[in-house]
């Protein structure tokens, strides 16, 4: 079996990269217009190099790695090699907003799709990747999962959930790395150095996450164990609160979705 990746920025080249610790490296063909980015792929793993015409005709798997608005030419380009194919064969689709039925459309025919939505931490491990199917076997799909296993966790909701999460998963990193900078800078401000408050405060975060993750208790119950009666965390908190912290985040997310909704169109 191979595995395929059309694209090879940030999120393509961070799946492949998992991928690549799952499967043997010659298992897997990457392309990019970029040649500098699958070269330095292929040099770090060991993966080979195609263009997309190749991955389309030869892998098992074909990651779609490219943004919504150049879905289009992209399936210009590989759509008459798909119609060659005689196996069966998974197209999967990390495309912001693209619904399963547009990719299909695209495509120029009823090919089996899981259409997927990761994050920027699959890149060490630490994703979150949302995924959905269509006309998928249960093997297919268990060799997908094996496959993005070292990406991280992955978590399998309705097609009409996906944007929604992806507005929390997907762009929550963003408004994470935000929030470790200003703690940082807080840091710095009571006198820490730069690298040190960084530190500090990327580690809180992570391990945070963890507690939530491992306890299964809601976030909220465990920030009122953090905050002792007259304490210093309580009074953090309620300088968040008056600055609307968690409304902003809300908003935040909103945005995210509106945003993602806009690009399906």
């Amino acid at each position: 079996m191979k595995y395929g990746f059309i694209g090879c920025g940030n999120m393509g080249g961070a799946l492949a990269g998992a991928a690549a610790k799952a499967v043997p490296a010659d298992e897997i063909i990457v392309s990019d217009r970029d040649g500098a980015k699958t070269a330095a792929f292929s040099a770090e793993t060991g993966a080979s190099v195609g263009s997309a015409a190749q991955v389309a005709e030869k892998c098992g798997y074909i990651f779609l790695g490219v943004k919504p608005q150049m879905l289009a030419d992209m399936f210009s380009e590989i759509r008459p090699v798909l119609e060659k194919r005689s196996g069966r064969f998974v197209l999967v689709s990390m495309a912001a907003g693209v619904k399963i039925s547009r990719i299909k459309e695209l495509a120029g025919a009823d090919y089996p799709v899981i259409r997927i939505m990761p994050n920027i931490p699959a890149a060490v491990g630490e994703g979150m990747i949302l995924y959905c199917t269509d006309g998928v076997t249960a093997d297919e799909t268990e060799e997908f999962l094996s496959l993005m296993s070292r990406a991280g966790k992955l978590c399998q909701l309705e097609e009409k959930l996906i944007d929604a999460g992806s507005a929390v998963s997907g762009c929550g990193p963003a408004y994470a790395f935000m929030f470790i900078e200003a703690l940082a800078d807080g840091g710095v401000q009571c006198g820490l150095p730069r690298d040190k408050a960084i530190l500090l405060a990327a580690q809180t975060l992570l391990g945070s996450a963890k507690t939530v993750i491992e306890n299964g208790t809601h976030p909220g119950v465990l920030k009122d164990a953090v905050c002792s009666p007259g304490g210093t965390t309580i009074a953090g908190v309620h300088a968040l609160e008056k600055s609307a912290f968690r409304g902003a985040a809300a908003d935040a997310v909103l945005a995210g979705y509106e945003r993602t909704l806009e690009l399906g169109k």
